[in-house]
């Protein structure tokens, strides 16, 4: 009886820990007071793309990865830029961490996006969009705490936030849900 009291124990200790290890750290700095506090290195990694450049219009933030059976979506997202030009910037954030769909470094991902889909809109630096490095700007996405609006949980490549020209999270779509859905394309036009 003496070793089941232990054990017993020894696995409430240990299942304490574990719970205490994987809570949220509520002293953690959030990753910005306002969507236009973001901030992120482009593809190259030469420049800093900073969403208070954007203020004004739509943005549409998108994960993508170049050996996904999603990524035909980049051509949609390109038309989808060239269409809504004057209000709408859509950002690419490549991501490597479903499937492993995106095992390539910036050029070769950059040179992907142009020569096999003509990609002309921004894109970031690969990045981490869930777990225990995920990305500032998704950490924002991703949270009701931050985004005002609903959590979120990305999971696949193509996933699409459409922020408003103020700023405010709109809403997330999956991503089987076509950029140039009309789900989209109404709140892009939406005044």
């Amino acid at each position: 009886m003496k070793k089941l009291t232990i054990t017993i124990l020894a696995l409430g200790a240990l299942a304490a820990a574990f719970a205490f290890a994987t809570k949220p750290n509520k002293n953690m700095t959030p990753p910005a007071s306002n969507f236009y506090d973001l901030k992120i290195k482009s593809l190259d990694g030469q420049k800093t793309i900073k969403f208070s450049d954007f203020k004004g219009k739509k943005i549409l933030l998108v994960n993508t990865a170049s050996e996904c059976g999603f990524t035909p979506q980049y051509k949609e997202l390109q038309t989808l830029s060239e269409i809504y030009k004057d209000q709408l910037v859509v950002i690419g954030f490549p991501c490597n961490q479903f499937g492993e769909q995106e095992p390539g470094d910036a050029a070769k991902i950059g040179q992907f996006c142009k020569a096999r889909y003509g990609v002309t809109f921004l894109l970031t630096e690969k990045i981490d969009v869930k777990g225990e490095n995920q990305d500032d700007v998704f950490k924002w996405l991703t949270a009701k705490e931050y985004n005002k609006v609903k959590d979120v949980n990305v999971r696949w490549n193509f996933g699409k936030f459409l922020i408003d020209e103020n700023g405010r999270f709109i809403d997330y779509f999956a991503s089987q849900v076509s950029p140039l859905d009309k789900q989209i394309t109404a709140l892009i036009e939406k005044k």
